[in-house]
């Protein structure tokens, strides 16, 4: 008995879509089985996505959203974290103006799990979370996110799941070829001498079935060079202006600069399939990319209050905060820096299915994914003078631009060789003598490998409200190491002497950057990594003398282990036709950290190794239940047991320490450690939602849910004992560190509606206009102690709101797209290319497209091609961080741009 009884249509969309990877291919088998002669009905374009989206939403028995490819190659947006972000309960956070990362129902990229056909990714960043721009969308069938687990699902997450699905050559049942090709342009145009403000996207796949379609291909590629132009307000802080009675808060300083990067990635994608006969599927499926973002910075820093040679004059106060005045004597630091990132992600799954008989079948499923990634962080500094108080300086008259930056007005010439130099302008670090911090380079290492074996196998029965009973185990391997290196630069040709500058090489001088954003005017500019790469700079290791530095690096290693048993339900339950499943998994996980131990002895640091961890098990039942209480009307019930596993920079087994040997307080040893014990987060949730079908692409759903968070992870002081590391040292052993520990819990909850609406079934004349709407709102209280206040819960936005309205008709179609998300506690990178939380300002982002498929015009020669021109952030919206409560003070203030693109899609 199926829940619903679909259309020809849905069932043809299904058919034609569903995937043999996964565990989503396991919701939509039998629905995609139940008739062989469906009636073939062509549906394109941006209908055929919502259709099969909203199929997959019917079909599935937990609550899923979930988006489909317009067609081959074919996703609705550039990026699958754009697409994502249009979906109900979900939001993203850009990172350089794009979409980057995303939260589920209020809950960060922490707490969120992606998985390609079924199986946990390696991920490039520090922690567990993917970023999504990894994965080019051209070579992607749809993506399902998975609100409420299940016990079959092992990549379980208290956030969601996010299933993103390739294509199943056989189940696509004929041949295809398609390609497509765009140029992209940034309306800012290019801010740094060198770069370019346009890029192109190229993709090509290819679908074939051979030896009587038993033998399924599909290969892909896609390629993309895509411009990013920034113009970056930043603030040091706000400190109180103390000279004045009224104590107003006024800049501290200023770090404003034009960015301009090009980001470039191949993918590549292959899938063979083997189907011999009925009892029997193998897939293999592989995919790799390689991602590489060149970015090149120039700026100037301000040092306003807290400069050195007399701070702030005030001349305009407003409501508590100086918006006009004269920074007196600042001494301004020209800086040419450069980010670089080159990753790689590779994903190899080997699926088999064997039916035995009519009752038994079973499945073997092997993988490996591994992340590598290698950062430069470059900073190059010129300047006036070595050190404060050496070289020229200037009076900068400031104004508040209302934007929350600032307007400056210089009487330097900032782009001129002969005055801006070499050196370190503000006594920064003092590696090889006073003030010979002359640049400082990051050189971070990731590397993350996973590798999972999943056995089950499957009974039907042939009657009973019990349909079928699911079993078996996975086995899941992960290591993920760090090696954090960095060092300070001091030119080559430094002589000791305390005024000692270098000019830029003429050879390494480029056109001024103008900064005329703030009122700078232009500033000097020259390829700094260049200068770097022909060794005119001597490195000093600053893990010799920093203690955090020092343990910055760590490997960690995981062994889970996963059973679990699952039965699939389908009956009556108070007269009412019910569909499900109940499950339990239990979860076994040993985990353990190489790391190091630190201090600092006459000024070196000396370092001791260390390895620690833990293991435990962990009952994690489930249960999702789905009462037909009208005609294509759903009411869904779902509870569950869920854990996310703690942060992997968390779980390092490092420690850094001071010791006195003659403390007052009988304490020895101080310090800072990170936590190789640290259990996941863990919740109990429930949800309840209602899901009206009214038509194949027409739905109205409302779903209220509830996270009973039973711990999370705060920053706390501990109890060591520093004697199991060092047993011979005399006095107390036991000392206090500060690490994470899994601490008071709390809740998270919310409601999310949506609707999908065809206003053609209103009226003919409406015909191919639609809109989908969705919106949510949430809400969490989370404490570090029973006592202590609400602490806020890092990706969580209040409100979110998305609208789409599009116009779909022979051939032409056009789409405009709004998302919003109230104020959120973000993650972004700081000095060092370290993480740390802002709060971030509310938004709201706009797209655009408008294209023709000429298979729809009548001439045969241009069957096939269709062309597209979109326009991403619209509105030009910026990206705004703030800190405190008050959004006056702002952090960071971002400007992107426009990015255009026009291309054309062909399909054989």
């Amino acid at each position: 008995m199926l829940l619903f009884k679909p259309s020809l249509l849905t069932l043809a969309l299904v058919a034609a879509g569903a995937s043999m990877h996964g565990y989503a291919a396991e919701e939509t088998k039998t629905t995609a089985s139940a008739d062989e002669n469906i009636e073939v009905i062509s549906v394109t374009g941006i209908r055929r996505s919502l259709q099969e989206s909203q199929s997959l939403k019917m079909s599935s028995s937990s609550i899923v959203e979930a988006i489909s490819a317009e067609d081959i190659g074919k996703l609705p947006d550039v990026s699958i974290a754009e697409s994502l972000a249009r979906l109900p309960g979900v939001s993203a956070q850009r990172l350089d103006g794009r979409a980057n990362v995303i939260s589920i129902r209020g809950l960060g990229p922490d707490f969120t799990t992606a998985t390609l056909n079924g199986r946990e990714q390696a991920s490039v960043n520090d922690n567990r979370g993917v970023e999504f721009d990894q994965y080019p969308s051209e070579l992607l069938n749809r993506v399902v996110v998975y609100k409420t687990p299940d016990a079959s699902v092992m990549a379980q997450a208290i956030g969601g799941t996010v299933d993103m699905q390739t294509i199943s050559p056989l189940t696509h049942g004929q041949q295809a070829i398609a390609v497509s090709l765009r140029g992209e342009m940034n309306d800012l145009g290019s801010l740094n001498s060198g770069s370019s403000d346009k890029g192109y996207r190229g993709s090509i796949s290819y679908i074939d079935q051979f030896a009587d379609d038993t033998i399924g291909i599909a290969l892909g590629y896609a390629r993309m060079m895509s411009p990013n132009q920034e113009e970056r307000w930043q603030a040091w802080g706000y400190p109180n202006l103390d000279y004045v009675d009224t104590n107003p808060k006024v800049l501290g300083g200023a770090k404003p600069f034009v960015r301009s990067s090009e980001l470039e990635r191949d993918g590549v994608l292959a899938v063979f399939e083997y189907a011999p006969n009925d009892a029997f599927r193998s897939v293999v499926d592989v995919y790799y990319t390689k991602f590489s973002d060149d970015q090149r910075l120039r700026g100037i820093e301000i040092p306003a209050q807290w400069g050195t040679n007399g701070g702030v004059t005030a001349t305009t106060t407003t409501d508590g905060l100086v918006t006009a005045g004269t920074i007196k004597g600042a001494e301004v630091v020209v800086r040419n820096d450069v980010n670089k990132r080159d990753a790689d992600s590779l994903s190899i799954g080997w699926n088999n299915k064997y039916h035995i008989n009519d009752n038994w079948s079973v499945t073997a499923d092997l993988a490996l994914s591994k992340a590598d990634r290698t950062d430069i962080g470059m900073e190059s500094y010129t300047g006036t003078g070595r050190g404060t108080g050496i070289g020229a300086v200037d009076n900068l008259g400031f104004a508040s631009n209302g934007d929350g930056g600032y307007i400056f007005t210089p009487n330097l010439n900032y782009a001129d060789p002969n005055l801006i130099k070499l050196g370190d302008p503000l006594g920064w670090g003092s590696p090889l003598g006073a003030n010979t911090q002359d640049g400082f380079i990051n050189k971070p290492q990731v590397e993350d490998e996973l590798t999972s074996l999943r056995l089950s196998a499957e009974y039907l029965f042939d009657e009973g409200a019990v349909k079928s009973v699911e079993f078996g185990v996975n086995r899941t391997d992960r290591d993920k190491t760090k090696l954090d290196k960095g060092y300070y630069l001091t030119l080559k040709g430094y002589d000791g002497s305390a005024n000692y500058l270098e000019s830029v090489p003429s050879q390494y001088l480029l056109s001024p950057t103008s900064l005329a954003f703030f009122g700078m005017g232009d500033v000097l500019s020259y390829d700094s990594l260049a200068f770097y790469n022909d060794g005119n700079y001597t490195e000093t290791d600053v893990a010799n003398v920093d203690l955090s530095r020092a343990t910055n690096s760590w490997a960690v290693y995981e062994e889970v282990t996963t059973a679990y048993v699952k039965a699939n339900l389908e009956s009556e339950m108070f007269g009412l036709p019910v569909t499900g499943n109940v499950g339990l998994q239990a979860v076994m996980t040993d985990q353990n950290s190489d790391g190091t131990v630190a201090t600092v002895e006459n000024g070196k640091v000396i370092i001791t190794p260390r390895n620690a961890g833990d293991s435990y098990t962990e009952w994690l039942p489930s249960m999702n239940l789905g009462f037909e209480v009208a005609d294509k009307q759903v009411v869904r019930l779902a509870a569950a047991r869920t854990l996310t596993r703690a942060r992997m920079d968390k779980m390092n087994s490092n420690v850094n320490f001071s010791y006195n040997a003659n403390p007052n307080d009988g304490v020895n040893w101080t310090g800072g450690a990170g936590n190789p014990e640290l259990r996941p987060w863990l919740a109990r949730q429930y949800d309840i939602s209602y899901e009206n079908y009214f038509s194949d692409q027409g739905y109205f759903s409302v779903a209220v849910f509830y996270k009973d968070l039973e711990n999370f992870v705060f920053d706390q002081q501990a109890l060591f004992n520093f004697g199991a590391i060092f047993p011979n040292q005399p006095g107390n052993p036991i000392g206090t560190v500060t690490q994470p520990l899994n601490g008071q819990g709390g809740y998270v909850q919310g409601v999310e509606a949506s609707l999908s609406l065809d206003f053609g079934q209103f009226a003919d004349v409406l015909s191919g206009f639609g809109t989908i709407l969705s919106g949510s709102y949430n809400d969490s209280e989370v404490k570090e102690t029973p006592d202590s206040d609400p602490t806020a819960l890092p990706g969580l936005s209040e409100k979110t709101f998305n609208a789409t309205v599009y116009y779909e008709n022979e051939g032409f179609e056009a789409r405009i797209s709004s998302r919003y998300r109230s104020d959120f506690l973000g993650e972004v990178t700081k000095i060092s290319l370290q993480r740390e939380n802002v709060n971030i300002k509310a938004e709201t982002v706009v797209d655009a497209q408008i294209g023709y498929d000429f298979s729809k015009s009548g001439i045969d020669a241009l069957y096939g091609l269709s062309v597209q021109f979109q326009v991403n952030n619209l509105t030009n919206e910026p990206f705004i961080s703030y800190t405190g409560d008050d959004q006056r003070f702002v952090r960071d203030y971002q400007n992107y741009g426009r990015n255009f693109m026009l291309g054309a899609n062909y399909k054989f």
